[in-house]
């Protein structure tokens, strides 16, 4: 291993921790214009007023839309298998010659336990 005293000082010029100038970087970014559009479509969907201090810094306006962000709905179908776990579990089933319990086409977990136990 080289001593720092070998290396050459242009290769300690390009090396990021040899300067200092790290400690520049900005404590806040502004916010993006994209994160601008999306939080104002939030603040007028849910009739809420969108904090000033909020629009001034990238990550507190993140946070804002975080808090504030409409959350999906939750399908009936969303615990069914998908349609690749269902191809999958049915592949499986015709090289071992055995059927696919009807249960596990309603249950995304429990066909997952049949794949995985008839790999």
């Amino acid at each position: 291993m080289p001593q720092l005293s070998q290396i050459p000082a242009v290769a300690m010029a390009a090396s990021p921790m040899a300067s200092n100038d790290y400690h520049q970087l900005p404590d806040h970014l502004p916010a993006t214009a994209k994160q601008l559009r999306y939080a104002r479509d939030i603040a007028a969907r849910a009739a809420v007023e969108l904090p000033a201090e909020a629009l001034a810094d990238r990550r507190a306006l993140s946070a804002w839309i975080d808090a504030h962000r409409p959350r999906p709905v939750a399908s009936r179908f969303a615990n069914y298998p998908s349609s690749k776990q269902v191809g999958f579990a049915e592949r499986i089933a015709r090289i071992k010659r055995r059927e696919v319990p009807p249960e596990c086409f309603h249950d995304r977990l429990m066909m997952s336990r049949w794949i995985d136990s008839n790999k």
